[in-house]
């Protein structure tokens, strides 16, 4: 049967599990934070633009009524001016039934785009922008070597907001240096506060051979709560966090307590509950069951 063309590990968001997953860059031009394992094995790349155009025309015979498609891999927004404003309107082309394009983004490659571009990618398409902004904690973001400040990612989210797309941020628990836990958390509510994404998901760092995280959880330099302290610091960042109208979901496999929180009308609700948990009133998710 005809495939598209995938090159390693291929990851997406979990809300693009229905989509056309088209790869058009490899790996993650930053590649470098301590916790991620996904693009280790690959150096960044640009594919070129006789495979990705054979790809939409596979996927065009393929799937030609599904109406997204999640653009591949990491860090999909850094790819040129050129190289986007000819993919987008090659699948309005060829895939004329899409109606949203999704793609990962860093800070940096946000930075390297414009308002106008930007603007521009909206209007041809590309509909959701995912940031992985991890943390809004300075002290953090340096410890876990992300690409960008708080006051940076902030920047970067409103701008994506502007342009006329979704946003979607990813945020960790798990990830701060020992004596930062609840800091990280309440920066980062402060930071989602100010940002105001359409959709957040908080996850719980999983330690994987390879990274720098393990190797240093390892040798006692990481230090990774325990579910309760893990509680702790969720509880801490929702409480921070003011969204007019957002989904804060804290429902990913990897989480001890699934939350979904439609704000600002679920909070309450969600902070009783997770007060409940951390006083053992709650059974959590078996650690068995906790998964990437």
């Amino acid at each position: 049967m005809e495939q598209l063309d995938y090159q390693g590990m291929i990851v997406r968001p979990p809300s693009e599990a229905d989509s056309i997953i088209l790869q058009a860059t490899l790996g993650c031009s930053h590649n470098k934070c301590t916790f991620c394992p996904t693009y280790l094995d690959k150096r960044f790349n640009l594919k070129t633009q006789d495979v990705i155009a054979a790809d939409i025309e596979k996927a065009s015979n393929l799937y030609p009524d599904h109406h997204r498609i999640f653009i591949a891999d990491g860090d999909a927004m850094v790819m040129p001016m050129k190289r986007w404003l000819w993919l987008l309107e090659t699948i309005k082309e060829k895939l004329p039934n899409i109606k949203r394009v999704g793609a990962y983004a860093t800070g940096r490659s946000i930075r390297g785009k414009s308002d106008e571009e930007l603007r521009l990618l909206a209007e041809l398409g590309l509909g959701i922008v995912y940031l992985g902004v991890e943390s809004g904690d300075d002290g953090t973001l340096e410890y876990i070597k992300k690409d960008s400040t708080a006051t940076q990612l902030i920047e970067a989210g409103r701008r994506i907001r502007a342009a006329g797309m979704k946003l979607s941020v990813t945020v960790l628990l798990g990830i701060a240096p020992g004596d930062r836990s609840l800091e990280h958390a309440r920066h980062t509510g402060e930071l989602l506060t100010k940002m105001e994404p359409n959709y957040v998901g908080a996850l719980t760092v999983m330690l994987m051979d390879g990274t720098l995280m393990a190797a240093d959880h390892k040798k006692g330099v990481h230090h990774l709560p325990d579910s309760i302290g893990l509680l702790k610091e969720l509880r801490e960042m929702l409480a921070a966090t003011e969204l007019k109208r957002a989904l804060f979901m804290a429902n990913h496999a990897s989480n001890y307590l699934p939350l979904r929180v439609r704000m600002p009308a679920g909070k309450a609700e969600a902070l009783e509950l997770l007060d409940a948990a951390i006083e053992g009133k709650v059974d959590l998710k078996p650690e068995q069951y906790r998964a990437l």
